[in-house]
């Protein structure tokens, strides 16, 4: 069991999955929100269900699967929908990230949270890594990447803390606006600093 838990975020589109596999190829477990966020909703499962209870049927894709597109229009428009959905889904996530830290057989863990402060996750690990980048790239790579409009990027952003909450509260910051070698090299350095802090823990 991995006792020592860093808690990975950073904005969208700022390279947090880039960083954590760099940590996995370290051999370093990962606990990633994301996707136990995409398990709790797969396709029979309660969680959607559920969602499909309040915001209807056409949430569903033609092969029973979550439509995301159509439920986060639903979220990113009404605040008070996107707080029922946290509500349902946050405390099933939570479970799951924790069973999972558990289990890992690692030096010490990184869980991935894209909304680690905003939600309060931050409490349940020992240190935090914000992967940083400027709000201009931030959107450049997001829009790029996921062939969204700027309007969309912008009602994201909007949702989440920022950049200076982020930074403020960060125990370590990984500036992710370099090459990738640049990144590997900070990557490498926080990994030897773990390891440290893990066993004295």
């Amino acid at each position: 069991m991995a006792d020592f838990i860093v808690g990975l975020t950073g904005g969208i589109g700022s390279g947090k999955t880039t960083v954590a596999n760099l940590f996995a190829e370290l051999g370093i477990s990962l606990v990633d929100a994301d996707i136990i966020a995409r398990d709790v909703v797969a396709k029979g499962s309660t969680g959607l269900i559920k969602i499909v209870e309040h915001f209807g049927a056409d949430t569903l894709l033609a092969d029973g699967n979550l439509d995301r597109s159509k439920l986060r229009d639903k979220i990113f428009s009404d605040d008070s929908e996107r707080v029922w959905l946290n509500n349902l889904l946050h405390p099933m996530i939570r479970e799951s990230m924790l069973q999972q830290c558990k289990d890992a057989q690692t030096d010490y863990v990184i869980m991935v949270v894209p909304l680690l402060f905003e939600n309060g996750l931050d409490r349940l690990v020992d240190r935090t890594l914000v992967v940083d980048i400027s709000p201009k790239l931030q959107q450049q790579r997001t829009i790029s990447r996921d062939a969204v409009t700027a309007e969309q990027v912008k009602n994201i952003i909007g949702s989440q803390a920022s950049r200076a909450e982020k930074l403020s509260k960060a125990d370590d910051v990984i500036d992710n606006q370099g090459e990738i070698s640049a990144l590997k090299c900070k990557v490498l350095a926080l990994h030897n600093f773990y390891l440290k802090l893990a066993s004295n823990s």
